[in-house]
């Protein structure tokens, strides 16, 4: 069957099903302008000089344009993906099963986080960059939002015993568990799935998972996470686009059900009048011109038609285009000359934070589709290396199929790869080593297992099933400009004033067997408030 006539069928019978799927939807070229017309809106020319520029519109550049506006300090926010609306009823984002261009940052094929095949997709400026190097596919948002638009909504704080023992005492847990952590979790109004969610009919497979591990010998743990609840329920009673409750989020929630940042922390940045966002710039070069730092930006269409580009300069520049963008932009500046003063530590201490897509066959349920939010999860101490199994959906496999899906992550403090300077092609590399998740390999696989046994279900092992426990990519790249060592305590770059590392390239490859976003966004107020009262 020609891959047009199969599209066709798939995109009807799920249509059938009540699934954000039609073959109009599913035929490539698209026209992107005529279904979001929102994200070709021409973005101004930012300020030829701000006080302070911020690169990269995630967890902490968000956070930082906010505290830096009520203070009076104005601000430009750079990104270099597209500010992308919400509808109830609209197809905003495209679906994970058959994705079209919306869905990836300027790719011929689209990615899976099981290491599957990718189908062709139209080359366009979408949500999720997958950046390939060797031995790893680092996945990573490129929207306005970064992260939050597609992650899968979870936000853990991590124990203090895997937390000082990757900080060494450069941070206070004390204070973030006191302070910062209760701060972001009020601003992005962080709960549990609610009980009456949890048991619809599109969380079944949650359901089974926690009764799965429960004859495990775990106790599954509520996770707090940053979906808005009565836009889940709203979807529940037919009045909003399905989107939560039939799996998607690795791609968009089209219908706002994800609380992203563009509902909190972005919102009231842009309400204060001090701060300016602006879409489709990316920042191609940095470097310090006396007393202020001077940026080489370009302006780009969502098809990637170049647009403009011009310099811009600032008093105060904050890093915040995620651990592979601030790592890139240091490690150019330093190999080029341009900010020839960086220590030796940029560029090092890079971890995928034990990530691994893992998956048991035969898990079957009642439900008709598998919502994306995650309920539960469990934590192992018993193995090599501490494992948490996070309650997960099976991107990709918005059916019930009896898949059994976990996010693995785990503990890892010696696996770490660094960023070599590529002057043929003018980047930063990713070393990392085809044998450096091994460890977490095993002990991940050592829980599903054992979880695996006592519910009778089966470890997906061999194709054309996915594979039980996959870690050729990462959703949680952290380090390259770790605090303490290429950064001071809060965040300060060593040897250049007004300059700051407010990401994940900040933290040491791992977050302690959780997702990093809310220690990434608890250490953005911790760094940010100090680096305000102190006048930089």
């Amino acid at each position: 069957m020609k891959r047009r006539d199969l599209l066709k069928h798939l995109g009807l019978g799920s249509a059938a099903m009540g699934l954000p799927l039609t073959s109009q939807a599913l035929l490539l070229p698209r026209d992107y302008r005529g279904i979001v017309p929102e994200i070709y809106a021409s973005a101004p020319t930012p300020p030829a000089h701000t006080r302070a520029i911020i690169i990269g519109s995630g967890f902490g550049g968000s956070i930082s344009a906010l505290r830096l506006a009520q203070a009076g300090i104005q601000a430009t926010v750079l990104e270099r993906g597209f500010a992308w609306p919400n509808d109830p009823t609209r197809e905003i984002f495209t679906q994970d099963t058959l994705p079209d261009g919306r869905g990836f940052w300027f790719r011929d094929t689209s990615k899976t986080v099981f290491g599957l095949p990718g189908l062709p997709v139209d080359r366009f400026g979408g949500v999720v960059d997958v950046t390939e190097y060797d031995n790893m596919d680092v996945w990573r948002g490129a929207c306005v939002g970064g992260g939050s638009v597609v992650f899968t909504g979870v936000m853990i704080q991590p124990q203090q015993r895997y937390f000082d023992a990757l900080f060494g005492g450069t941070v206070s847990y004390a204070e973030m568990n006191a302070t910062y952590y209760p701060r972001v979790r009020q601003m992005l109004q962080l709960s549990p799935m609610p009980s009456d969610v949890y048991n619809a009919g599109p969380f079944a497979h949650s359901r089974r998972w926690d009764s799965d591990v429960r004859k495990a010998g775990y106790t599954p743990t509520r996770v707090d996470g940053i979906w808005n609840w009565n836009v889940v329920r709203q979807e529940l009673a037919g009045s909003s686009r399905p989107s939560c409750t039939v799996g998607l989020s690795n791609l968009g929630n089209s219908n706002g059900a994800k609380f992203d940042l563009n509902q909190n922390y972005l919102k009231q940045a842009k309400a204060t009048g001090l701060v300016g966002v602006y879409p489709g710039h990316e920042v191609r070069r940095i470097y310090r011109d006396g007393t202020r730092y001077l940026l080489e930006v370009v302006k780009r269409s969502p098809d990637g038609t170049l647009l403009a580009s011009y310099n811009l300069t600032c008093d105060m520049l904050f890093l915040a285009a995620g651990s592979i963008g601030t790592s890139e932009l240091l490690v150019r500046a330093k190999a080029r000359g341009d900010l020839p003063l960086l220590n030796e530590h940029v560029g090092q201490g890079w971890g995928t934070n034990g990530d691994s897509a893992v998956a048991r066959v035969g898990a079957f349920d009642l439900g008709l589709t598998t919502g994306s939010a995650c309920a539960s999860m469990i934590h192992d101490t018993r193995g090599g290396q501490p494992v948490t199994l996070e309650n997960w959906y099976a991107p990709g496999v918005p059916l019930s199929v009896g898949l059994g899906a976990s996010l693995g992550m785990t503990f890892d403090t010696t696996n770490r790869g660094s960023f070599a300077y590529d002057a043929v092609n003018d980047r930063a590399r990713l070393l990392w080593s085809a044998t450096g998740n091994n460890d977490a390999i095993a002990a991940t696989r050592a829980v599903n297992n054992r979880v695996a046994l006592w519910s009778l279900t089966v470890p997906a092992y061999a194709p054309p099933l996915v594979s039980d426990v996959y870690a050729g990519f990462t959703a949680h790249p952290l380090g390259g400009a770790v605090l303490g060592k290429a950064t001071d305590a809060y965040g300060r770059v060593r040897n250049y004033p007004n300059l700051y590392v407010m990401d994940g390239a900040a933290i040491p490859g791992s977050t302690g067997t959780v997702n990093p976003s809310l220690t990434i966004s608890a250490l953005a107020e911790r760094n940010i408030e100090r680096i305000i009262a102190a006048g930089g």
